[in-house]
């Protein structure tokens, strides 16, 4: 009775370790504490690869030591596939799988098939999938909410037609509230059939697609009551999204544009847009300008977060007034901006406006230094999140201000700040109050660094 009390409490323990902690320290203690963080591990990421030392053969007797896995992934390197012999052992060992993550071997449609009778409890679905497309499989699983779809990027074959594609039947509504799809290129069809049925999906991204793999008028019907779309390196129909947007989606809340936008569908987005947008991610070096800034400042007033990475045409100007319009701000990124180089006084400006920010990222800056960063900090003394990764000219005169102005203080990420020493990080670790995370080279923790971290709690990414 003791020895079974004593064990429960370990498993509680080890599943509230943060994920950085691993077997591998676990395992110097004793063989019955590897057993008993193996058997309260819920969560897996396996890679094979031909110098790692897990084996197909050796994949089962593995996978048996981790009977409560809900959420599972494998990724497989050359030479390894995914055989019907690995699905198996993934089956007989992972019965109880929710989230299950193939990469990148393309699955079969008996593959398929097979993974919606094993695991029939399935919300969360990671997978490549060859050309050309049939997606009736997705009628399998019927508890699917999240399902995530890379297409092969194998040029020999052609985008084919899904004989469905012109189907009428409408009945079969999926329940599908996270889609995320790769590689769509212009000539593939038969992703309508997928549109056509996904009415309630909440978020939905694309990333490097020429197309969208189907008619416009089967696409807006995935659109009614989206809250989060995401478009990545998606140059070739961006604008037709935007449009779209416009004219079937009243509900978005976050948009992100990334490496490749439409400058006039953008603002005419911008311009136009009847939802309540409050978050938007942008890079987009050549895509965003002054004029995008100041439409968002006068239809998107009550704004709570705003990144903005790479974007080179905006200015001082833009910034502040859009500052201006939207006091009411908790999250403002400006990522290897160099509008920050530009125009100095900037920050302060923005900070006086920004009273309410709650995380500010001011990442890959090289040339931020310390004035310009305190002219800031001392007006938002609310911060909980500060990134300064890569910002060079930094040094620990700036560590001095966090500390005064950022009392609040939780997560901090200074790596690659080679103006900030050792001695800084040791002052700010020893000092910060709120502090549960810090990203920093290793090179920079003292060991009175990283006692005061271990006794602070304190969470060290290197």
């Amino acid at each position: 009775m003791e020895n079974s009390l004593y064990d429960e409490l370990l498993q509680e323990i080890f599943q509230k370790l943060p994920p950085s902690s691993s077997s591998s320290s676990v395992a110097l203690v004793c063989k019955r504490w590897l057993r008993l963080y193996r058997s309260s591990t819920t969560s897996l990421s396996l890679r094979l690869t031909p110098q790692s030392s897990l084996t197909v053969s050796s994949l089962s007797s593995f996978l048996s030591h981790h009977p409560f896995l809900s959420s599972f992934s494998l990724s497989l390197s050359p030479p390894f596939s995914l055989s019907p012999q690995i699905l198996s052992l993934i089956s007989s060992s992972c019965s109880n799988l929710l989230a299950l993550s193939l990469d990148p071997t393309p699955l079969s449609l008996s593959s398929l098939i097979f993974i919606s009778t094993s695991f029939p409890r399935l919300t969360s679905l990671c997978i490549t999938l060859p050309r050309p497309l049939f997606l009736n499989w997705v009628l399998s699983f019927p508890c699917l909410k999240q399902l995530s779809i890379s297409l092969s990027s194998d040029q020999g074959n052609p985008g084919g037609v899904n004989s469905d594609e012109e189907s009428q039947d409408f009945d079969a509504e999926l329940g599908l509230e996270s889609l995320s799809v790769v590689g769509i290129r212009s000539d593939d069809w038969g992703l309508g059939w997928l549109w056509r049925r996904c009415t309630k999906l909440k978020r939905l991204k694309l990333q490097s697609c020429q197309g969208i793999g189907g008619p416009y008028s089967s696409f807006v019907r995935c659109l009614h009551g989206i809250h989060e779309i995401e478009l990545r390196t998606c140059r070739s129909v961006v604008y037709g999204v935007l449009l779209e947007l416009l004219e079937h989606c009243h509900s978005l809340d976050f948009l992100l544009v990334h490496d490749g936008g439409s400058r006039e569908g953008l603002l005419q987005f911008l311009t136009q847009c009847r939802s309540n947008v409050c978050k938007f991610d942008l890079r987009l070096p050549l895509d965003l300008n002054n004029d995008h800034l100041l439409a968002m400042a006068a239809n998107f007033n009550k704004l709570t977060s705003l990144r903005l990475q790479s974007c080179c045409l905006v200015t001082g100007q833009g910034l502040k007034v859009l500052a201006g319009a939207c006091g009411g701000l908790e999250e403002l990124a400006l990522v290897n901006c160099d509008v920050i180089e530009r125009e100095p006084g900037l920050l302060a400006t923005l900070g006086q406006h920004l009273r309410q920010l709650r995380k500010l990222d001011l990442s890959h800056n090289e040339m931020l230094v310390d004035k310009e960063f305190v002219s800031m900090l001392v007006s938002c003394i609310r911060l909980i999140d500060l990134r300064v990764r890569g910002c060079k000219g930094l040094t620990s005169v700036a560590v001095v201000s966090m500390l005064r102005s950022c009392k609040h203080l939780q997560n901090l990420d200074v790596m690659h700040c080679f103006g900030i020493d050792s001695e800084g990080i040791e002052l700010f670790v020893k000092n910060s109050s709120r502090l549960r995370r810090m990203e920093v080279e290793g090179s920079k923790l003292s060991d009175a660094a990283k006692t005061w971290a271990s006794s602070k709690f304190i969470e060290v990414v290197v």
